[in-house]
């Protein structure tokens, strides 16, 4: 008899791992019990609090209590009939995660949508915009099947890159765009398609002028990576003034700041196509641009203030370029990152980032100055009420999904922003930034049910927010792991965090025992 019984217990236990990956909900109604609420408008931590969420619409935000005072449950939300109760004692709840510059995987590092999103929603991430990947046709499919929760993903806003074409999507019939009509037609296909955006690298300076007021007329919104063989004649301020909304990375801006020059000191045998050229110089960019606090660049600062420009610096992405080896060694790649990504991130004359010819301490020292310039010009923007968002460009440069947005909430902090103000970046100000602040970005009355859900604080370490946690000696010294986080709730669904992260550990030892691949370090045996 112990036989069925077994095989009957194993069914059930399957069955459970099987539900908690596709998620438990929506519901008519769902009550979050007892959290301490870090809501993404800076305000400071308040709890306990309940939260009613009624068809995937926030209706209550009661605070039930004080904290170490036993609740009275009269004087809490009643459960309707057929409703369901998450008890969250004792945790933290913030708004959704949005990451603002976030690639859907790759063909080059072998990285499909569903390992890409279980990263992204292991670490909380609920939104995310897509920056030119795959083409508009691959994200506007998954957009739509995330919209209707046929697959587990955030909320994707698709922004294409300008010029892009498709199977689908070929307004020009394979005309490359060379006038300012070319520009306009492509980019109301583009609204047509059903696009929230657009990513532009740069052009022409009458053709970039061109597309950006047809998408300003259009009501889209636009990101700009100012690539270095445009941003000689058209920097941040230019597009900015042309009605760009937001900016990527850093590209352009120290551009803008030039005062006693008009283009990059570049060496005399630099090749753009060389990328240990191209970032190892980039990493000398911040030291030529006017000094903190001129008069230049607080005229460049004020100017992009008064036209409510967006920051999106992705401080994460360039960090192997200050410090390698940490990059390489980052505790989650053993386990989470699949081999054929590994692979891409190593040296290559062809993998884009991966730009390990000879790099070395002087290259590093370059960089972390190069941090130390850029950090203060984006703090003081946020000081001075600029809006600054939370972006990973995950995938390259040894930067994983997922892990590498917690990284950036840590590097913001590093920045000089309170960890409320990291929180804001990551949520209400996203949400700004799209245009979506009436939806998401804050825990309100009226929004989606969007949250992230921890058992330990985020403010006091950020590192708690990360699918390995954060390590900490026990009182009895003993050393354990905390965090990660508990629950990410997208559409009022709510989804076991760790049982997503668990099945990519699977898909990536799955891939291991597939190839024989192991990570290894280039020239050690």
């Amino acid at each position: 008899m112990r036989r069925p019984i077994i095989f009957a217990c194993l069914l059930l236990l399957n069955l459970s791992f099987a539900f908690s990956q596709q998620g438990e909900g929506p519901f008519d109604q769902l009550i979050i019990r007892g959290v301490t609420l870090i809501n993404g408008n800076g305000a400071p931590p308040q709890g306990p609090i309940d939260i009613v969420v009624e068809d995937n619409r926030i209706r209550q935000i009661e605070v039930v209590g004080y904290p170490g005072v036993a609740i009275k449950d009269k004087d809490r939300p009643q459960l309707k009939p057929g409703g369901r109760e998450l008890d969250a004692t004792g945790m933290y709840l913030l708004p959704g995660f949005i990451d603002m510059h976030g690639h859907i995987g790759g063909v080059a590092q072998g990285a499909e949508p569903d390992y890409v999103f279980k990263l992204w929603m292991g670490h909380g991430i609920t939104t995310v915009r897509e920056p030119s990947g795959r083409g508009v046709d691959f994200a506007m499919d998954l957009k739509r099947k995330s919209a209707k929760n046929e697959i587990i993903a955030p909320r994707v806003i698709v922004y294409t890159g300008f010029g892009q074409t498709s199977a689908s999507f070929n307004p020009l019939n394979d005309i490359p765009i060379s006038t300012p009509e070319q520009a306009r037609k492509w980019v109301r296909a583009n609204a047509e398609k059903g696009a929230d955006g657009i990513k532009f690298f740069g052009a022409e300076p009458e053709i970039m002028t061109a597309a950006l007021d047809e998408n300003k007329k259009l009501g889209l919104g636009s990101a700009a990576h100012h690539a270095q063989l445009s941003v000689a004649r058209w920097n941040v301020l230019h597009s900015a003034r042309a009605g760009l909304t937001s900016m990527e990375h850093w590209y352009g801006l120290p551009e803008a700041l030039f005062d006693d020059r008009t283009v990059q000191d570049y060496p005399l045998d630099y090749n753009y196509q060389n990328e240990q050229h191209r970032f190892e110089e980039a990493g000398k960019l911040w030291a030529q641009a006017a000094k903190p606090y001129s008069e230049h660049w607080n005229k460049v600062m004020d100017e992009l203030l008064a036209l409510d420009f967006t920051l999106d610096p992705t401080f994460n992405i360039y960090e192997a370029s200050r410090d390698l080896h940490r990059a390489r060694r980052a505790e989650w790649h053993e386990e989470y990152t699949l081999p054929s990504l590994w692979e891409f991130y190593q040296p290559s004359k062809i993998s884009h980032g991966s730009y390990w010819h000879d790099w070395g301490t002087e290259q590093e020292v370059a960089w972390k100055n190069n941090y130390r310039l850029w950090m203060t010009f984006v703090n003081e923007y946020k000081n001075r009420g600029g809006r600054v968002t939370a972006g990973s460009d995950s995938g390259f440069i040894f930067q994983l999904y997922g892990f590498a947005y917690i990284r950036e909430l840590e590097l913001l902090r590093e920045a000089g922003f309170h960890p409320l103000e990291v929180i804001r970046a990551a949520t209400l100000n996203g949400a700004e930034a799209l245009g979506m602040a009436d939806q998401i970005g804050t825990v309100a009355i009226g929004k989606l049910a969007d949250f992230v859900i921890v058992e330990e604080n985020p403010l006091k370490n950020l590192k708690v927010l990360y699918g390995t946690g954060a390590v900490r000696l026990t009182e009895d010294n003993k050393v354990v792991r905390v965090g990660g986080v508990k629950y990410t709730i997208k559409d009022g669904i709510i989804y076991d965090a760790r049982a997503l992260l668990n099945d990519v550990k699977q898909q990536v030892q799955k891939e291991k025992e597939k190839t024989g691949y192991q990570i290894k370090q280039p020239g050690i045996e």
